[in-house]
């Protein structure tokens, strides 16, 4: 693949909102609603393009967008990282992309912050998006639930 960032755009926030993943991962479907279409804009999100296919393979998102509400209830975002949250289009989920894709956004976020550490946050159900952190150097930090889902954090190793 070849990759690149590209700004969120109104078309691509479009597009990203109107994926639909299967169960487990329907969590992630998100409702097309100008609230939603307005976070995408907000300027923490970036897209990425496969130049080979033509076709956005999903995004990323740092900072306050990138926390899950509860845990910010539960204090666990009360260290310094940056924090990054990211989506796949559901077609390319679980055909073994996610290694290629999480190192780009790895790259291109410790070339716009060399000095930090990143954290994610995931669902606890989401085992193959884990074991794919944990392969990618990242250690489990924090656990906490929301009204439906439990989620931990992952923090990357120095």
């Amino acid at each position: 693949m070849n990759l690149k960032v590209i700004p969120m755009n109104h078309f691509v926030a479009l597009e990203i909102l109107s994926w639909r993943y299967e169960t487990p991962y329907d969590l992630y479907n998100i409702v097309l609603n100008d609230e939603e279409v307005n976070e995408k804009l907000n300027g923490s999100y970036q897209a990425i393009f496969d130049e080979d296919k033509q076709i956005i393979l999903g995004f990323f998102c740092t900072g306050l967008s990138a926390q899950v509400p509860a845990g910010k209830a539960a204090d666990v975002y009360k260290e310094q990282y940056i924090d990054i949250g990211l989506g796949m289009s559901p077609e390319y989920t679980g055909k073994g992309c996610g290694t290629e894709f999480l190192s780009f956004i790895i790259k291109e976020l410790k070339q716009m912050h060399p000095d930090s550490l990143l954290r994610l946050t995931v669902a606890v159900f989401n085992k193959r998006a884990i074991r794919l952190y944990e392969k990618m150097g990242f250690y489990k930090k924090d656990e906490f639930s929301s009204s439906t889902v439990r989620f931990i954090t992952m923090i990357q190793k120095s």
